[in-house]
């Protein structure tokens, strides 16, 4: 990177200001969004017509910018999601223009603000107070909230008709574990009506109501990769849209009704696409390839004919822009800031694709697999332009997800400490379609780990500028759990291991997460310990401690509620039971005040330090295994 010799580069990267969250205002006169240029997540607001940006809050929202916000339907106040040091258990607040903050609905469990009325009375709330996800509604009159839905799955992305006299939202009344419906009920939650829009086994999920109120925009995955449609709920008739060649998502009706805005997956872009409703005619946004966000969890409609959207690549950091979808021109609403870099100073990506049966060349030291079905896996390859360079493996979360060409700070970071870095969509990512997804079902530490390693011998093997003798494999969430399943199942490809907010113990994580990540992530991909005891105790990384023989880092925030710290904590435990040393054979840190990683400049500069810190001193060690008693 070509910076100032006296500057901090990882302090000056955890510093640059980001922008999250934009919500287009009722009126559209106005954006609202989260960002830190004062180095603290604040609330600030966008006046379209001047320019003018102003911070609506001094410290009262979350330090961490994970929850969204949305507008009061008055387009003077804005609700938010408010946790305790990042256990996202959630309450609403509402802040107003001058700067008054109040709570509005506190209950027990998480809760998730999922529609504001038009009438400027009624809050739909998604909430774990029961026990499971169920939808939840809110009087802001008198301060009552009833709930309305009772299912034993979750309940997921309730929307409430623009005349606030119905609710549409989506869940799991089947034998099938993987099916999720379209239901439609009066807003009490009576009369549910189940559209029964896509086959028993696959996905349906509402989207948004039209502005008539008499149709909804759905998306579905009965053909494998998933499509967008509208329903007419008088008609009982479903209009699907697209030409089933790319994965695609509905994201909300413009203002006036007659277009609709999705998102479309293609290889390791995502880019919006326009809809005509009558027609069907559709074309994509005019944008540089990249990844483009809009309508994720805020209003993004300006006026009729212009959306907002946020837009990255690689070398490019977020900036918010105004789309005109008739001349299919851009204005910048938020320009992104670089501080001392330039966006030539960052990596950029390369795609690549890579042949997996899902067993590698390296030999396997935990679970013995067959190949399985060979699948062409997608990779990004970011050059550090080290030479020789070494290599950081770096498998996303989720597991339901994707790496994308978007600018990702981690990946920068790593390559400013001088590291190339491979990202994978194994198997079970998304973007391939709901059979590619549930390739990952029963089969956690299978194929998708197969993957990783797969591509990782590929790039090593191709680019003789990388050096296999300091191979890093890092990850967080699941890409924590694929950290430390990588550490033990292919011990021999690996000199250092980095597992941060992963799963070591499957049975203590179906015991100890929420409630909707015990249903809809454990039992949906591995059934319930009772159900399936061998297969939660074959695929859980603490039962293999004995095969690292590498330096491993344990990082682990305390108030994480996905991922508990038990987590970090049992393998800890187990590690010591087998005679490996703390501070030696491997390294642990517990990170206050956090829970599933955090977006704080504050909290994310301390995470690079230790990552910084543990690199290197360890990337050139190799620590062998105790000896057998």
């Amino acid at each position: 990177m070509e910076v100032p010799a006296d500057t901090d580069v990882l302090e000056a990267l955890a510093s640059l200001p980001t922008l999250a969250h934009p919500t287009v205002s009722p009126d559209g006169s106005e954006v609202a969004f989260y960002y830190d240029d004062t180095g603290r997540n604040e609330l600030h607001v966008l006046d379209l017509e001047t320019g003018e940006r102003e911070q609506w809050s001094d410290g009262e929202v979350p330090r961490n910018a994970r929850w969204f916000v949305e507008w009061a339907a008055d387009g003077d106040a804005i609700y938010f999601h408010l946790d305790e040091a990042g256990d996202e258990q959630n309450d609403i607040h509402r802040i107003t223009r001058d700067g008054d903050v109040e709570p509005v609905v506190e209950m027990d469990g998480q809760v998730m603000l999922q529609d504001v009325g038009e009438d400027g009375d009624t809050l739909l709330l998604g909430s774990s107070r029961d026990g499971q996800m169920n939808v939840y509604r809110h009087d802001l009159a008198s301060g009552e909230t009833t709930k309305v839905t009772d299912y034993d799955r979750a309940v997921w992305g309730s929307h409430l008709s623009p005349d606030g006299d119905r609710i549409a939202y989506s869940t799991n009344e089947t034998d099938d574990f993987d099916n999720k419906d379209v239901y439609v009920a009066d807003v009490d939650g009576s009369n549910a009506r189940n559209l029964e829009i896509g086959e028993t086994g696959a996905e349906s999920l509402p989207v948004d109501w039209h502005p008539d109120g008499d149709r909804l925009l759905v998306t579905d995955n009965s053909e494998d990769l998933s499509r967008l449609g509208v329903y007419d709920l008088d008609a009982d008739d479903m209009t699907w849209y697209g030409t089933g060649e790319y994965e695609e998502g509905g994201q909300f009706f413009t203002e006036d009704g007659q277009r609709i805005i999705a998102t479309r997956s293609r290889d390791a872009i995502n880019v919006p696409v326009v809809y005509d409703v009558e027609t069907g005619d559709g074309r994509e946004f005019d944008l540089p390839d990249g990844s483009a966000g809009i309508g994720m969890g805020g209003d993004a409609s300006i006026d009729a004919t212009t959306v907002a959207v946020t837009h990255t690549t690689p070398t490019t950091r977020p900036e918010l822009l105004a789309y005109d979808l008739d001349a299919d021109d851009t204005e910048t609403l938020v320009e992104p800031e670089y501080g001392p870099f330039e966006p030539e100073d960052f990596a950029d990506a390369e795609y690549l694709t890579v042949e997996s049966d899902g067993v590698p060349d390296t030999p396997a030291e935990a679970v013995d697999h067959d190949p399985y079905e060979t699948f062409d896996i997608g990779a990004l390859l970011y050059d550090s332009g080290e030479r020789p360079s070494p290599l950081v493996v770096n498998p996303h979360g989720g597991p339901r997800a994707r790496d994308t060409k978007s600018f990702d700070l981690y990946t920068q970071v790593l390559a400013a400490m001088g590291f190339s870095v491979l990202k994978v969509n194994y198997r079970g990512s998304t973007g391939r379609g709901r059979e590619f997804v549930e390739e990952l079902i029963d089969d956690w530490g299978g194929a998708e780990q197969g993957d990783v390693a797969t591509a990782a011998e590929h790039v090593l093997a191709d680019r003789d500028w990388l050096d296999d003798d300091r191979v890093v494999v890092f990850g967080g969430s699941y890409g924590g759990y694929s950290a430390y399943w990588q550490a033990v199942q292919y011990p021999e490809l690996y000199d250092a291991s980095v597992a941060w907010i992963g799963l070591t113990d499957l049975e203590d994580m179906y015991e100890n997460t929420m409630p909707h990540f015990k249903t809809e992530l454990m039992e949906k991909y591995l059934g319930t310990p009772s159900e399936n005891p061998e297969r939660y105790r074959e695929r859980s990384p603490v039962e293999y401690v004995e095969n690292v023989d590498a330096p491993m880092f344990l990082v682990h925030g305390v108030n994480d509620r996905r991922v508990p710290v038990s987590q970090a904590r049992i393998f800890r435990d187990a590690l010591d039971d087998a005679d490996y040393a703390a501070g030696d054979d491997y390294e642990y840190e517990e990170l206050g005040e956090e829970g599933h990683a955090s977006s704080d400049q504050d909290q994310k500069l301390r995470m690079f330090r230790l990552l910084e810190d543990f690199l290197d001193r360890r990337v050139d060690t190799t620590v062998d295994a105790p000896a057998d008693d």
